[in-house]
């Protein structure tokens, strides 16, 4: 049984205005910038410890009809870096892409494609993170079944940084960080080179690409681009 004071404390969670499911209007009247700043906004919330927590359940109901996420992030599979939390967004709010490396391929630019030009979303944010084991496997040059070919899109990030550091061992914390976050950029860069959707929005306004590292000590998200 719930206490009356848990009660009332969920419904006040519920009853906030940032627990407001985001409508076509609502994410229309958001700009690429604007779609950002909400993120950097929840993940401030989420590092002071005042993460809203919403009525799930009435979200569930208020989005079955139909979604219009703000904002869209291709992020790593690590189970510490979960974008919706790490954001502090709720059901509906943001569309998410996850694979070891947080790399991207024609799978994931053509689900972003949808998620921008066919769904509104108005921002996309490449969210890397710190001690990352992908990366680490990709600067060893690991080989383990379907997993080498996924490590093989990292590869070309670790190939810059070794160029500028000289390090090629995942042992190097300051190494696999570097490498880490130009992957971030890298994977950023790659999906407008190869998107012309993308590219199109970006250049109209419509859309704001970034990149971003997370750390797993802080739980912050430092912006990258």
């Amino acid at each position: 049984m719930f206490s009356t004071t848990a009660l009332l404390a969920v419904r006040a969670y519920a009853d906030d205005p940032q627990c407001a499911v985001f409508t076509k209007d609502r994410q229309a009247a958001v700009t690429p910038s604007g779609a950002v700043q909400y993120l950097k906004v929840g993940n401030a919330r989420f590092v002071a410890g005042r993460s809203v927590r919403c009525d799930l359940i009435s979200q569930i109901r208020a989005t079955a009809s139909g979604q219009a996420p703000f904002a869209a992030v291709v992020g790593c599979i690590d189970s510490r870096v979960s974008p919706e939390l790490v954001f502090n967004q709720q059901i509906g709010d943001i569309f998410v892409a996850r694979v070891a490396g947080n790399f991207v391929n024609p799978d994931i630019i053509g689900s972003l494609e949808f998620a921008t030009k066919l769904a509104g979303a108005k921002a996309i944010v490449v969210l890397g993170h710190s001690d990352c084991g992908a990366v680490k496997g990709a600067i060893d040059d690991v080989k383990l079944g379907n997993l080498t070919a996924t490590l093989a899109n990292i590869r070309p990030s670790v190939a810059k940084v070794a160029k500028l550091m000289g390090s090629h061992t995942s042992k190097d914390r300051l190494f696999v960080q570097a490498v880490a976050e130009q992957n971030a950029k890298d994977a950023s860069a790659l999906m407008l080179s190869r998107s012309a959707v993308l590219q199109d929005l970006v250049s109209a306004g419509n859309l704001n690409v970034a990149a971003a590292m997370h750390d797993l000590n802080t739980g912050v998200v430092r912006w990258l681009v």
